[in-house]
């Protein structure tokens, strides 16, 4: 029988983690400062289309990279792959260097997500608590997301006193600096067994998750486990910074603050709204274990969170089309806690179909199919933005989803 997991000093470590890597003050205001810069919504999408196709091709050799480096070295590296974006952004005067600074943001990206996933597991496994990896995982990314929630109220003080986007960029390297040293204070043997660096390794990384893609699409009840779980994160990573121009709108109509300057009430609404967006995340992330135990087996809620999310994707576009405002910002915060609610309940059910041999790859080829889907909705949804409206793209997308809902419906009896 496996032992009930412990909170030590390594799990206050997991958690300042995703605290720390959270705190980007930019996430409230991302694409307010794209258009800012004056690009358009689809424009935006290539560069969210960008990230992840980056993600998606570097996420493969990372395994053997972070196998060479050691997981500390690695996601050290990481970090200043990030803190090297962010100068990039902050400095960026031209679209060429707004890509330049995506595709190292997306470097960065690729070479965190699974190799800290693996140190956490791996953790869980030496410590025999393997059957808790939905309640594990689940409280380590509340803590993310209560970064997320510090991390918007102090971005709005920021943009507030500087009347200016570029700031919270130069901010964010502070905790990513703090970050880098929290990693370097992991114990040694979550760096894995260190190989040594073999190009001939990354080709058969390249092989093997081909390989183990292929198997993946022969294997139905995988395929429907992935596709569920991918399909809502690349469609929430598309669709849910639109809600900081409904913000926009909004401030700009409210009576409140009406002796302060347009950016100073956008700062002010748009910091308050996050910051509850993200305590509610968090909560999500926090209660998901306690969430499926309300069900019999784990492919109830994954069902219905997404059908909920999609639902409430498509009544979100069409009242923000008609200029409805107030209910969009209800449907995009649903929209986002759905999202933390559902994550680890994923994570968990592709954990339990994988044996420990392929959990790597497996945990590697659900995150690129996350990046595959957001890659091809998020610039679809920016030319429909700039043809009719964002709602218009959000409550397609959406309809389009739902009308493929037999394709990722989770059965039963075949898993």
């Amino acid at each position: 029988m496996q032992k009930q997991f412990e909170k030590d000093i390594q799990y206050y470590k997991f958690c300042l983690y995703g605290f720390f890597k959270n705190l980007r003050f930019f996430d409230a205001f991302l694409m307010l400062f794209f258009l800012e810069k004056g690009i358009d919504f689809l424009q935006i999408g290539l560069l969210y289309s960008i990230r992840e196709i980056i993600i998606l091709v570097t996420e493969i050799p990372s395994g053997v990279i972070s196998d060479a480096l050691g997981r500390r070295k690695t996601l050290i590296v990481s970090f200043i792959a990030y803190i090297f974006s962010f100068i990039v952004f902050y400095f960026s005067n031209s679209y060429l260097m707004l890509i330049t600074a995506m595709v190292l943001f997306a470097l960065a990206d690729a070479f965190r997500t699974g190799v800290h996933k693996a140190m956490i597991f791996q953790y869980m496994k030496v410590n025999n608590w393997g059957s808790q990896k939905i309640d594990y995982y689940g409280h380590t990314r509340s803590w993310s997301q209560s970064g997320s929630a510090i991390s918007s109220v102090l971005a709005a003080v920021f943009v507030f006193y500087s009347g200016s986007y570029d700031i919270i960029f130069i901010a964010s390297i502070i905790p990513y600096l703090a970050d880098m040293m929290l990693i370097y204070s992991y114990p040694a043997y979550l760096d894995g067994e260190i190989t040594g660096l073999n190009l001939d390794k990354i080709k058969q990384r390249f092989k093997l998750v081909i390989l183990a893609s292929i198997q993946t699409m022969k294997r139905m009840d995988f395929f429907r486990v992935l596709t569920n779980l991918s399909l809502y994160t690349g469609y929430y990573k598309a669709v849910k910074d639109y809600i900081q121009p409904v913000l926009k709108y909004v401030a700009l109509s409210l009576p409140f603050f009406a002796y302060l300057n347009n950016e100073k009430k956008i700062a002010i609404t748009i910091g308050i709204i996050y910051f509850f967006i993200y305590i509610l995340t968090a909560l999500a992330s926090r209660y998901s274990g306690s969430f499926t135990r309300l069900f019999i087996n784990l492919q109830k809620p994954m069902n219905y969170t997404i059908v909920l999310g999609l639902l409430v994707g498509v009544s979100t576009g069409l009242t923000f089309y008609v200029g409805l405002y107030m209910w969009p910002i209800v449907g995009f915060i649903i929209i986002m806690v759905i999202e933390n609610l559902r994550k680890p309940v994923g994570i968990g059910l592709v954990a339990n179909l994988s044996n420990d041999k392929s959990m790597a790859t497996t945990l590697s080829i659900t995150s690129q199919a996350k990046s595959v889907f957001a890659a091809i909705i998020a610039p679809i949804i920016g030319w429909l933005a700039d043809i009719y409206n964002p709602g218009i793209g959000i409550a397609i997308c959406s309809i389009f989803f739902l009308l493929a809902l037999p394709v990722y419906w989770l059965k039963r009896d075949a898993i």
